[in-house]
């Protein structure tokens, strides 16, 4: 169960990884994680995905990153780390199936978007309703959208939605928003933006068609609903990094692990890549290249403890 190299989730920093490691003879072995494939499994269409000119299937991508990982000989395990121990190497990682050691190890768990918790916002994830607004903005030219939230994501989200559609109605709960001023004044200064205050996204219809074509929305005063016909939801709450293994034992900051000098976290030896510790760009290309990264870096680690 000694591994040189183990990589902890499967999205396109982990494959990314897998493929650069696999290809330096390493052998990586690729822990799936909870989310195979990350958050592109939840998309339908990726259109800004470079060697691609017609878009291509979330899903796809990521088999496809699979697959040539595979090929190169990197090995694919549907195990989640549960437990890990980085005080001493190899480093111990114990899963819900059995436990692994590593010389070195590459952190891609990813970030989870934060949802509404409602049914028909998980049937439509990918077919109208989205958690990211850069990636699938352009699908909603000429059509009526909903931001859910309040923050600085929320805000920039129903900025950038603006270049598309022709109308962004920003749903928040309070009638104070929590984003900085200067993006507020944008927002408010900004035609195609309405505000809609005290209001909730109590249901989203439809999800019997695969399609949104409304949202029901709840005033949090009174409790009235209205539904209010809209063609895309974006949901911009926040995200989770998937780091709660790596507390105590992880520089972070925020939840998100902390780099140094490129992909190197605050252990010898641990690296990470992806959205674990980006929250700026949460773009499958930066992921993808931040893979590459973590995936040189573990190689000059190893190669620099074998010469040294």
């Amino acid at each position: 169960m000694h591994r040189n190299v183990i990589i902890l989730g499967s999205g396109c920093a982990g494959s990314t990884a897998a493929i650069y490691a696999a290809r330096a003879n390493l052998k990586p072995l690729v822990l799936e994680g909870r989310e195979p494939g990350g958050q592109l499994t939840l998309t339908t269409e990726v259109e800004n995905y470079p060697g691609f000119e017609n878009g291509i299937q979330g899903p796809e991508l990521v088999e496809i990153m699979k697959r040539q990982a595979q090929h190169f000989g990197g090995e694919y395990k549907a195990e989640t780390a549960i437990a890990v121990d980085l005080r001493k190497r190899p480093f111990s990682i114990r899963t819900d199936e059995g436990e692994y050691l590593a010389k070195a190890l590459i952190v891609a768990t990813g970030a989870s978007a934060r949802t509404l918790g409602l049914e028909s916002e998980k049937k439509l994830l990918g077919r109208g309703v989205s958690t990211c607004a850069t990636c699938d903005g352009a699908f909603f030219r000429g059509k009526e959208v909903v931001v859910v939230g309040g923050g600085d994501t929320a805000l920039e989200e129903a900025i950038f939605l603006t270049r598309f559609a022709s109308r962004v109605i920003l749903v928040h709960r309070r009638d104070l928003l929590r984003a900085t001023k200067i993006l507020v004044d944008r927002a408010a200064k900004n035609p195609k933006i309405e505000f809609l205050w005290n209001s909730m996204v109590a249901d989203i219809r439809d999800a019997e068609k695969n399609e949104v074509t409304g949202v029901v929305l709840r005033n949090v005063k009174d409790g009235s609903e209205t539904l209010r016909r809209i063609d895309g939801v974006f949901v911009a709450i926040g995200h989770d990094p998937n780091t709660k293994v790596f507390e105590g034992q992880l520089e972070m900051d925020k939840g998100y692990i902390t780099l140094r000098e490129g992909s190197k976290t605050s252990v010898d030896g641990v690296f990470a890549a992806g959205d674990v510790h980006d929250f700026v760009y949460r773009q499958a290309v930066t992921a993808a290249g931040s893979g590459c990264r973590a995936a040189i870096d573990a190689e000059r680690f190893l190669e620099a403890e074998e010469s040294g």
